[in-house]
């Protein structure tokens, strides 16, 4: 049986939602080992003169527990 663990990250990215959650997982992995899965729990954006100037994740990321 094995042992999974959630944990919460928010990221960003200048270029889509897909490049932040791709952010979030490579953040992630740096100090978190047998990650399983990423859930794009939220997404949004913020704009500036009528154009999005960010795109903001907030994701859930699932880990094995060994």
């Amino acid at each position: 049986m094995a042992v999974l663990k959630v944990i919460e990250i928010l990221a960003n990215s200048n270029e889509s939602w897909e490049d932040a959650t791709e952010k979030a997982v490579a953040h992630a992995s740096k100090s978190v080992n047998n990650i399983r899965s990423v859930y794009v729990n939220e997404q949004s954006a913020t704009v500036k003169d009528g154009k999005i100037d960010d795109y903001r994740v907030n994701v859930k990321i699932t880990f094995e527990v060994k």
